[in-house]
């Protein structure tokens, strides 16, 4: 036997050994009028990747309508959490709602982007939190000129959040697929039509019990003293550069395309999520070192990317390593 040949034989039994491990730890059953063997492919991946956070603005009765009832514009998330003080709910104690199951697609993201993925409805699931934030819309002033929107944004019930926290961790018990970065607001991947949670979701609170993302104080602190020493580069260089760092956590900004108003979007975004007691959409140095911290305990290896850090911030963080 010539050595291809013999190399073909020896392929072919492996084939035929494998698969013949494969079916003897097969599945049979009856499926309607056919009979199903069910084999499990090492080849695929959990369909859940994402968590997204949402407040409804509106009372509990009325989010319960609006996520299940059909209308001209549908919506639904996989889990409503009440809040106390609400007259229309029904029961003395909280409970967490089951609106969607979480094999089927809810329609809570809308045209949503995080990291490389666009459809995040598929790939996620949606808590929806009662709080009645609002914004009133600006009006014109007397002079002609256009006002600010004004927001109230009321506190998160604690034992609601308890809650959030509970079903949370059930869920991400269940998938693992779920980093701590993909744990998002809905303000996070698609901040062009959205802010929720807002400002009052307690996301330290939540990194605290094991879900999602937050950053270490100290390397804040390092950071900010690294950015105050540095003095040479000009506001549209920073603020394309922190387009970038956005880019590299996970936020659906394109650095190489985007506007000045962009970045300001997508900063009050991460301002949102990091920073609630200051959103402006200034890439001040605090909010630059905020993101460094965050890049720098979940994404390392990206930090190595930006020559500008690479002879000292860098350097100083392989010292301490």
């Amino acid at each position: 036997m010539t050595p291809s040949l013999a190399k073909l034989a020896l392929l072919a039994a492996s084939c035929v050994l494998t698969l013949a491990g494969c079916t003897s730890s097969a599945t049979k059953a009856q499926r309607g009028d056919y009979k199903l063997e069910w084999v499990e492919s090492q080849n695929a991946s959990e369909r859940v990747r994402f968590l997204v956070m949402h407040f409804t603005t509106i009372d509990f009765d009325h989010s319960l309508r609006v996520l299940t009832q059909p209308s001209s514009s549908p919506v639904s998330s996989h889990y409503l959490v009440p809040e106390n003080n609400d007259p229309t709910y029904p029961h003395d104690d909280l409970r967490v709602y089951q609106l969607v199951d979480e094999t089927r697609r809810a329609w809570h993201a809308g045209p949503a982007r995080w990291e490389d993925r666009y459809q995040i409805n598929d790939q996620s699931i949606g808590i929806e939190i009662v709080n009645k934030a609002h914004c009133h819309p600006p009006v014109e002033t007397s002079t002609g000129e256009i006002g600010e929107e004004i927001c109230f944004f009321p506190e998160f019930d604690p034992e609601q959040i308890e809650l959030v926290i509970a079903l949370s961790k059930d869920i991400l018990a269940r998938y693992p697929d779920i980093s701590p970065t993909r744990v998002v607001g809905h303000g996070d991947v698609v901040p062009q039509y959205k802010i929720d949670p807002g400002p009052r979701f307690p996301w330290q609170k939540l990194a605290e019990a094991g879900i999602g993302a937050w950053y270490e104080e100290e390397a804040v602190k390092r950071h900010m003293d690294y950015l105050k020493g540095n003095t040479t580069s000009d506001r549209e260089s920073i603020r394309q550069r922190f387009a970038q760092w956005l880019a590299d956590y996970g936020y659906g900004i394109n650095p190489e395309t985007a506007t000045d108003d962009d970045i300001t979007l997508y900063t009050r975004a991460f301002q949102y999520h990091f920073r609630p007691w200051k959103v402006d959409g200034e890439v001040d140095n605090h909010s630059r070192a905020i993101m460094l911290a965050l890049l720098e305990k979940y994404f390392p290896n990206k930090l190595s990317g930006y020559p500008e850090l690479k002879g000292t911030l860098i350097a100083e963080l392989e010292e301490q390593d």
